[in-house]
Order: structure tokens, then C-alpha cells, then sequence
């Protein structure tokens, strides 16, 4: 998690067990009763904290009702009981990835993972797309793609596969890029691409004139997340670009049995 890791803990059984979260954890912080608690625990989800807070589900909600935001943009939140027997993802258990965090932690220290959004069984699959002038290199889209991934937070591991519109089937540094990191390059026609056009984050005519679709990075995206789970599909990152070319990376769910191969 490239976030800012705070565990909070109230009592001596909590601060416990926040010293052996943090064996799992080393880059946390651990804050040990902070003072004044709900001003230091709301300055620290403002800032973007991902928070792991060692005490009941009320004060939680309590403490930060006032500083909610919407689920996009929230951080994570967690909440332990002192003794580490459950791990409750309460906020941005999809968007913030506290769900993935929280089996993380469960399985680290054996306690017992509680989910309660309706994705529950269900899991992220998440697609890039790319758009580049022609001969554009491997090492330029390359380092293109790691900032897209840095920005949404998310780890290579986690892409399922890079894709762009049938024209590019043919660059050289596109099809380089997605073999040197074992991905898939998959490509669609403007039909295909087309289908997307309500769900983009922006619409230029320029690619339109050019290519027959409003946007190709982010229509790749979406239409391959789409395919992948059968389901719908939305952005995660809208489209980043440097003078030479274009990322963005969409996301879909789909229950675990039903990922296509």
C-alpha cells in the first residue's frame, strides 16, 4: 500500500496487538491513545492515512462521521478488536482496497475476516489501456504505465492484461512492453470501442477524426475489464498522458467462477 499506514490503539490489550501488526506492517505508524483523539484521528484520515483502528466500531464511526467524503477518495479503514480476533473493513472496502488489506491482515494474524458490502464475494479485475504516436518505445510506455499504477495505488500484479484499438496491433512498443511483463496486448476494433464512449472521462474529437473513437486509452480499458468479467466495467484512472502517449486503467467485478480465462 503506498499510503501513509496509521494503527491506532486505546488500550493496553490494543497496543498489544498493534506491535504485532506492525512485525507485518514495518512502514506503519503506531499511535498509542493520541490526544486529542478525535482531532488527531480526523487529521490523519484528512491527510489520507490508511487507518487501522484498535477499538469498537462506534467510536470509529463516531469519531470520523464528520469528515466522510464519498468512497472514491476516502482512505481505508479498518477496525480490530484488542484482542485480534476480527477484522472489519468499515470504509472503502472496494474503492480504498480495504478488503484486499483486511484478508492480509486477517491471514497475518490468523483472526477472522468480517465483510459486510454487498461485493463480498466478489473480486477486482483491473485492465489497461494505451494509446501511443507511432513508433513510440517500449521504455517510454513503460515508465508511462508504472505512474498510471502509482497513482491508482495498485500493483502490477493486479493487471490482468494491457490493451489499445486494432490499429496498434502492430507497434512494436506496445506489443514489446506487454510480453516483457507477461500480459496479454489485446486490441479492439472502433465498433467495439464505441460501446464505452458514455462511460469516458473525456471525449476528444481530434482522436475521434482520427481514429473513429473518442478516446482509445481509456475505451481499451474499460471494454477489456468489461470482457474479462462480464460484467460493467468503470475507470479507476482516467486517462494520464505524457507528448507521445496515453494510460488508463478501468476496473470490473465479477463473482471468482466467473473470470474468463
Amino acid at each position: 500500500m503506498n499510503r501513509q499506514i496509521s494503527i491506532i490503539s486505546l488500550t493496553e490489550a490494543g497496543l498489544h496487538l498493534a506491535k504485532q501488526l506492525q512485525q507485518h506492517l514495518p512502514e506503519a505508524k503506531q499511535v498509542h491513545k493520541p490526544k486529542p483523539f478525535v482531532q488527531s484521528v480526523q487529521a490523519a484520515f484528512n491527510a489520507g492515512d490508511a487507518l487501522i483502528m484498535i477499538c469498537a466500531t462506534g467510536i470509529v464511526m463516531r469519531t470520523l462521521a464528520p469528515v466522510l467524503d464519498n468512497k472514491l477518495t476516502d482512505p481505508p479503514v479498518l477496525v480490530l478488536d484488542e484482542l485480534g480476533h476480527f477484522v472489519i473493513p468499515l470504509l472503502s472496502g472496494h474503492e480504498g482496497g480495504a478488503n484486499d488489506w483486511a484478508a492480509y491482515i486477517a491471514k497475518a494474524i490468523s483472526a477472522q475476516l468480517v465483510i459486510t458490502t454487498a461485493n463480498a464475494y466478489i473480486r477486482p479485475s483491473y485492465a489497461v489501456g494505451m494509446g501511443c504516436e507511432r513508433g513510440c518505445s517500449e521504455a517510454h510506455l513503460k515508465d508511462l504505465l508504472m505512474d498510471a499504477l502509482a497513482q491508482a495505488d495498485l500493483s502490477l500484479e493486479k493487471i490482468h492484461s494491457i490493451n489499445s484499438i486494432d490499429i496498434k496491433a502492430d507497434e512494436d512498443g506496445l506489443i514489446s512492453l506487454a510480453k516483457n511483463l507477461n500480459l496479454p496486448f489485446l486490441c479492439f476494433d472502433k465498433n467495439q470501442l464505441g460501446a464505452v464512449e458514455h462511460l469516458l472521462s473525456v471525449k476528444s474529437e481530434y482522436v475521434y477524426n482520427t481514429v473513429g473513437v473518442y478516446g482509445v486509452a481509456e475505451s481499451a480499458a474499460l471494454v477489456s475489464a468489461q470482457k474479462h468479467t462480464q460484467s460493467t466495467s468503470e475507470l479507476v484512472l482516467n486517462k494520464i498522458k505524457t507528448d507521445k502517449a496515453t494510460c488508463a486503467i478501468a476496473r470490473s467485478y465479477a463473482r471468482n467462477d466467473r473470470l474468463s480465462e
